[in-house]
């Protein structure tokens, strides 16, 4: 019997759907390549043991299937202690039982690695206050309070927590601050919706729940297994924080709208995806349609994605939303989406047209290749410095196949497509594009220059299993761009948007720092430029919607451009 008097047959995580009708459908477990796989040299070598990086996120999982502890954890590329490179901030599960109260071990704290350059770490959690008990699952960065150190929000099953940077050392200062949401916190952003210069905060939640009413499932090869959400009775409202100024926020969910709409959300993403000047919201929900929160520039907020175009797939499904992707795949000023789902589902690529989406999955090849797996974290970035957006994703299943090993039964190898000028991916081999191949049950993965060679690096959390740093060591021989975007108060300007033209392409990229899932990213805008030497018309429409001109920049470096240095509109 289960907490509802009935047991349940399992269905996974998210719905299981049949793949798109143009698809060659496969059975969880099994293994289908695309069509069209590009054979090269290892695009990435994993030094987490070198780097001094030794993370293991701990579900705590003991055979009682609490669906928790097969959706976390989080991590972060932050540069908090201002020297230039990214330090690494992660995430950590637990007890699941106990956590709350009493942590049963120092292991069981979140971990910030410093970056002491050349890919070499040092843990300073002790040191900088930085560690947080909760059973964790994401993480957001941004400098809410304008000081120009970047703070971090913690989302935990149970209470959220706000860390203030204040130099040398973090506070909790979740309470005074108002942003403690005591539900299952999933993804978040700090994000500045109402244009008034600092940085608001929304944060997903997942289900009403708690050990007390867990249920569990029978996997489809006999046992107990991993429950569906569809299977539990509430889904659990968002929280929408507006930024006061003072160093506390209102929760101003319901006045803006975000709680009509209760919905299952893993991933996030913002932007002005309609061109009417106001930043929106995408949030990514597992089994239930996709919301895309259009923002009226009056606090309120009024969910389009059906109307958009971006809620369900071509084929009028709702998929198991999980990472998220954002950015102007198909140079056309605007911002398109990637939604990456559950094993039989393919991920689903909606091209903005302006004022509505269309699903081109199938035309990119992506639609054939990503349905065998279940993808977690991703980035649609140039990892080859081609000029062309590539696309990681993480993953791992989150219930047993009949082929599944006895030491991680969940676990998979992660998937790496080379894009190319037609707006094509392919499959790259080796799998995952890393020297050595290893499944792993992955979950969140974070997107950045780690090395500051220009060249980008990937950190994927584990369940139960060692964490990767992944090294870039791609040939790369293309030039390459990173910018970092300042605003007035010297904190990065998320939301804004950066455009540059390089021969006769215009790249529009944002400036952001979430997307994938449950991560927080590099600040920076990371370009890949190919064979271009020479970047130019370079441009920042910053998040109030001014623009200003900067002009041409040098390749082959990192740039750090402050607002008030440039040119305004003529």
């Amino acid at each position: 019997m289960t907490a509802f008097g009935v047991r349940l047959p399992v269905l996974a995580l998210g719905l299981l759907a049949t793949a798109c009708s143009d698809d060659t459908t496969t059975s969880p477990g099994t293994t289908k390549t695309a069509e069209t796989t590009t054979s090269s040299s290892p695009w990435f070598q994993d030094v987490a043991t070198e780097s001094g990086i030794d993370f293991t996120w701990q579900s705590s999982a003991a055979g009682d299937y609490n669906l928790p502890e097969i959706i976390g954890g989080g991590v972060a590329l932050l540069d908090y202690d201002q020297d230039g490179d990214l330090d690494v901030y992660l995430v950590q599960g637990g007890d699941l039982i106990s956590t709350r109260a009493t942590p049963p071990s120092n292991t069981a704290f979140n971990r910030l690695y410093r970056n002491d350059g050349n890919m070499s770490f040092i843990d300073v959690t002790e040191a900088t206050g930085a560690g947080d008990p909760g059973y964790g699952m994401g993480v957001a960065t941004g400098d809410y309070d304008n000081d120009g150190d970047v703070d971090l929000y913690i989302t935990n099953v149970g209470r959220n927590t706000l860390l203030r940077n204040d130099g040398d050392r973090f506070s909790d200062v979740t309470d005074t601050a108002g942003v403690g949401d005591r539900g299952w916190g999933t993804a978040a952003m700090f994000v500045d919706y109402d244009r008034d210069g600092d940085l608001d905060l929304y944060a997903s939640n997942y289900l009403v729940w708690s050990p007390e009413t867990e249920i569990t499932c029978q996997a489809a090869q006999g046992g107990e297994d991993y429950c569906a959400p569809g299977n539990y009775p509430v889904a659990a409202p968002d929280r929408l924080y507006r930024n006061r100024g003072d160093g506390t926020f209102e929760d101003a969910s319901e006045t803006a709208g975000i709680t009509t709409a209760s919905r299952t959300g893993l991933g996030i993403a913002a932007g002005d995806y309609d061109g009417d000047g106001q930043v929106d919201l995408f949030v990514a929900n597992d089994g239930m349609p996709d919301l895309m929160w259009r923002n009226q520039g009056d606090g309120r907020f009024v969910d389009v994605g059906l109307t958009m175009g971006c809620a369900i797939d071509n084929d009028g499904k709702e998929k198991a939303g999980m990472g998220v992707g954002s950015t102007d795949l198909d140079d056309d000023g605007d911002l398109d989406l990637i939604v990456c789902n559950l094993v039989g589902e393919s991920d689903s690529i909606f091209r903005n047209e302006g004022t509505y989406f269309i699903d081109t999955t199938a035309r990119t090849g992506v639609k054939a290749a990503t349905s065998a797996y279940t993808r977690f974290g991703l980035g649609w970035l140039d990892f080859d410095n081609d000029g062309w957006l590539d696309l990681y994703e993480a993953t791992g299943r989150v219930q047993r196949s009949p082929e599944s090993g006895d030491a991680d039964p969940y676990a998979e190898e992660d998937v790496l497509m080379r894009g190319d000028s037609s707006g094509r991916f392919t499959l790259v081999s080796p799998m995952g594009g890393t020297t050595s191949r290893t499944a792993r049950t992955s979950r969140a993965a974070a997107f950045g220059d780690l090395d500051n060679d220009g060249r980008l690096d990937v950190v994927v959390v584990n369940r139960d299993a060692a964490a990767n740093v992944y090294r870039n060591i791609s040939a790369a021989p293309g030039h390459w761009v990173l910018i970092r975007a300042l605003d007035d108060n010297g904190r990065d300007a998320l939301g804004g948007m950066l455009s540059a033209r390089v021969g006769q392409r215009r790249l529009t990229r944002p400036i952001q720092t979430a997307y994938s899932y449950f991560a927080a990213n590099d600040p920076r805008v990371h370009l890949g430029l190919g064979t271009a030497s020479t970047l130019e018309d370079v441009s920042i429409r910053w998040p109030d919607g001014v623009t200003e001109h900067f002009g041409s920049l040098p390749v082959d470096r990192i740039h750090t451009l402050q607002r008030g240095n440039g040119q305004p509109n003529p």
